[in-house]
């Protein structure tokens, strides 16, 4: 990924550090250096102080080459994170390391239908729980990230999925973690910064388009890690391809998303959302497909195709993953997705040069995803005080 052009203030190379352990899990101070373009000696104080934080941690390794180093860098596995992920059906909260492990989880059922007050009691609930489990441990958490699904991309406002006050859910958390930072996001946001700091050999390192298939479809665009608009959202399922097409839960007719989330794709498999969800990523196995249900599966896609080609049209990058149910089909029907794409105006892939990767779907394995968004978080701001704005 791209580092910005100096000077850069403290915070920024911190962060930079910070966030390429993230993304790497590790590395030793050589190649650490060249990838956040620091002199080793530069590097070194840094590191000095970050291990004094207790951010980091530096263990003995084989060298990768005769008379190499063997100090391998990596993110400190003490420091504690709390994440809350709302989904469809429920809350699920984790207390976890900046590594990606899950020591504590809790999954608390939204009621069959949900409103402000009642996803805000579950809140409580599980607030409460989180803070019994730090308490006996005597854990201080050092970021709490929280994923909502539809958040508003420039506000707090606005959420048409699942009806929850996010300014009063955040006094609740200040309430109950005084003092410990907390950041709320888009769950595409969510999955994305989840594929991208914890999914082996990701696609992609420069500036691209993160699209995610699931119980919404939604997008987001990912840049430079430590700028501050690095990651937004995207609303791309919510284009419209005809008024007399089926109706989406935003309440038009016809949007991409009520073609080919995973409600839709239940209905056209005739059968339920929560049986089509508790076979995972198995249904590809064990759900015979009829020729023209198949057959309209790939037009479904190909909408899907249309709506990413349409997005990059607003906003060309060079490349697009694909995470969710789409990747589990073989290449014959993803191929639908590559042909919608193409078929957009101002060349498609082709002309704009756009490399295509499915990604494995994500959902299901809550909190996860709102735990590397708290590790982000953390890592973004150099793992200074949320508060700070110290430069150079």
């Amino acid at each position: 990924m791209k580092m910005p052009e100096q000077p850069r203030s403290r915070r920024q190379t911190r962060a930079a550090i910070l966030t390429h352990l993230l993304q790497s899990g590790g590395s030793f101070r050589p190649p650490l250096a060249k990838a956040v373009r620091l002199s080793e000696a530069s590097l070194s104080r840094i590191l000095f102080d970050l291990k004094a934080e207790g951010l980091i941690e530096e263990v003995r390794r084989p060298a990768p080459y005769v008379g190499g180093p063997t100090g391998l860098v990596s993110l400190d596995r003490s420091v504690a994170l709390a994440a809350l992920e709302l989904t469809g059906d429920r809350l699920s909260v984790g207390i976890g390391s900046l590594s990606g492990e899950l020591h504590y989880t809790e999954r608390l059922p939204l009621p069959a239908k949900p409103t402000v007050e009642s996803v805000g009691q579950v809140f409580h609930e599980a607030l409460t729980l989180l803070r019994d489990w730090t308490r006996r441990r005597r854990i201080r958490l050092a970021q709490i990230g929280v994923s909502v699904p539809g958040l508003g991309r420039l506000s707090e406002f606005g959420n048409p999925i699942i009806p929850c006050d996010v300014a009063c859910i955040r006094e609740m958390i200040d309430e109950t973690f005084a003092g410990a930072p907390v950041e709320f996001t888009n769950s595409v946001v969510a999955h994305a910064i989840f594929h991208r700091c914890r999914t082996e050999n990701y696609p992609f390192s420069g500036a691209h388009l993160f699209v995610f298939v699931g119980q919404g479809v939604a997008g987001a665009w990912m840049d430079d890690p430590i700028e501050d608009d690095a990651l937004q959202p995207v609303e791309l399922g919510h284009m419209v391809f005809g008024a007399d097409g089926p109706l989406c839960r935003c309440g038009h007719h016809g949007c991409v998303e009520a073609y080919t989330s995973l409600p839709a794709l239940a209905a056209l498999l005739c059968m339920r959302e929560a049986e089509l969800l508790q076979l995972g990523s198995e249904w590809v196995n064990t759900i015979p497909i009829s020729s023209r249900v198949r057959q309209e599966l790939r037009q479904r896609l190909f909408r899907l195709g249309l709506a990413i080609g349409n997005t990059l049209n607003v906003k060309p990058c060079r490349g697009v993953a694909i995470s969710g149910w789409p990747s589990l089909l073989d290449e014959d029907d993803r191929k639908a997705v590559v042909e919608g794409i193409d078929a957009c105006l101002l060349g498609g892939r082709k002309l704009a040069q756009v490399s295509l990767a499915f990604m494995p779907p994500s959902t299901g394995n809550d909190p996860r995803a709102a735990l590397a968004f708290a590790a982000f978080c953390l890592a973004s701001r150099g793992g200074m005080p949320a508060a700070s704005t110290e430069a150079a």
